[in-house]
């Protein structure tokens, strides 16, 4: 690759050098095709930017459609997602692989507008011979990166592209424009979701005695409960993204506890709680909690039952150890939040075979440990539930694949016999699965993947070596389980 470096822009020359210890060569003749029809279709559907697309494509329709430019959109790979232009175009852009499928990143292909913008998160105009490769000296393209406000990652890039006389480098600033609209329509959705998430948490925490901050999974401060006057500086900050149970340090310095709340976590710090010794001061039984003080600011019963872990359970942020038979109970309470008869009950429960006389007992020691939310007539909790069960269920109704593959660790209590929970349990799997496969994207595959059922499941695998690009990493790890599942069986 021998280039004048001095004759460049900065930017231009350093993605030479990236470009040549990728060992591209200037002589390729068209970028990759890495996703087929059908997968370039899901590929679509899991993008955050699909529900968006057409109001992009009204922006950049009177520059891609009525001239001779080509408008493209991809994902943070730089795979080509969606192209629209003029049938001239499109066929000049066919020879060079600049279409739908193909992946144009620096270490593929070199320098070029799409690799460049995803290298160095701006905005980037890339001309003729700036080009690494000589046959896309007579293009130019202007891009920009898009970032999730979410996450603060780069999810994709908006560019359109021309050949050198029909594009002018001011281009940069129209794909500049488009990508800043598509990120302010992202953090409208987000700012949707934080108000969701407080309307339904933060009412619940304000009677804590410890004061506590809600953040996001991805690490966000989107509010607090009372005693943490800091909150109006914070609001909008990050920590790094928890796991439940582990430390966080908060802006101010101090360390917090994790709590998962499903989709977000409440982080407070460690509580220092005195000795409670025979008649020490304040202690209390486990279901000897404040009764709540008004309808919606009443405990929180936080329920953590997919997986192969033992089931737990939190109230108000305090652990309580549950037997399985509790743990059903309580998961049959939480889906049925009207209530449940004795007789549905011990239906649900046991199956034919059950009596509200067998529940009874059950329910009298589950209220030895959860106190008065256990009601009874007909038998309910009385206060707010996060599970991660419903969670999921509810991710997944909203479209949120991404979201509901995260949380679904595992299968829901599967070591229950009880027929309502086995006809949930099996529910649950195969929906996750079905909108993994269907729509969930390489990523959230690969998040299925890891699960207990997603493990051995064939089909999940076959799907994975399709979508994940040539050099994934995580593609040695996909054959090799698929090469051990397919010798298994035979």
């Amino acid at each position: 690759m021998t280039q004048n470096l001095l004759a460049v822009r900065q930017a231009i020359s350093d993605s030479w050098r990236r470009s040549e210890t990728a060992g591209v060569d200037v002589d390729v003749r068209a970028a990759p095709l890495v996703y087929d029809r059908d997968v370039i279709a899901d590929a679509r559907i899991a993008h955050p930017l699909d529900p968006h697309l057409p109001l992009l494509e009204d922006l950049l329709r009177h520059v891609a459609d009525e001239t001779e430019h080509l408008m493209v959109i991809t994902d943070d790979g730089g795979h080509v997602l969606w192209t629209q232009g003029p049938p001239a175009v499109r066929r000049a852009a066919d020879r060079i692989g600049l279409g739908e499928g193909f992946r144009w990143s620096e270490d593929v292909v070199g320098t070029n507008g799409i690799g460049l913008a995803l290298a160095t998160g701006r905005p980037e105009f890339v001309y003729a011979a700036e080009h690494v490769a000589h046959v896309l000296h007579r293009w130019s393209c202007a891009a920009a990166p898009i970032t999730d406000p979410d996450s603060g990652l780069v999810i994709g890039c908006i560019d359109v592209s021309a050949t050198v006389e029909a594009l002018h480098p001011a281009t940069v600033a129209l794909v500049s424009a488009a990508a800043r609209l598509a990120e302010s329509r992202l953090e409208n959705e987000m700012r949707q979701r934080d108000e969701l998430l407080r309307e339904r948490l933060l009412p619940h925490l304000r009677g804590l005695r410890e004061p506590g901050v809600l953040i996001t999974a991805t690490g966000r401060i989107i509010g607090a409960g009372p005693g943490e006057p800091a909150l109006a500086g914070w609001r909008g900050r990050r920590v790094p993204a928890p796991e439940s149970g582990g430390t966080v340090t908060l802006p101010d310095g101090r360390a917090a506890v994790a709590e998962s709340l499903g989709e977000a976590f409440l982080l407070r710090p460690p509580a220092v709680r005195p000795r409670r010794g025979r008649g020490a001061p304040g202690a209390r039984s486990p279901g000897c909690r404040s009764a709540p003080s008004a309808a919606g600011e009443g405990p929180l019963l936080t329920l953590s039952f997919l997986g192969d872990g033992r089931p737990h359970a939190r109230l108000d942020g305090g652990p309580i150890t549950l037997s399985l038979r509790h743990a059903e109970i309580l998961a049959l309470l939480a889906l049925h939040p009207r209530g449940l008869t004795g007789d549905r009950l011990a239906l649900y429960l046991y199956g034919d075979d059950g009596s509200p006389a067998t529940v009874r007992p059950e329910i009298h020691r589950l209220r030895q440990q959860f106190g008065h939310i256990v009601r009874a007539r007909p038998y309910r909790l009385e206060c707010a539930v996060e599970a991660d069960f419903l969670t999921v269920r509810r991710l997944l109704d909203d479209g949120d694949v991404a979201g509901a593959v995260r949380l679904y660790t595992g299968e829901l209590l599967p070591g229950s016999d009880a027929p309502a929970l086995r006809e949930e349990r099996d529910e649950l799997a195969v929906r996750v699965r079905r909108q993994a496969l269907d729509r969930g994207g390489a990523d959230a595959l690969w998040t299925y993947a890891q699960t207990e059922p997603g493990r051995s499941d064939l089909e999940a695998l076959e799907r994975l070596s399709a979508v994940l690009p040539p050099g994934d990493s995580r593609l040695a790890a996909v054959a090799s389980r698929s090469d051990r599942l397919l010798n298994d069986g035979d």
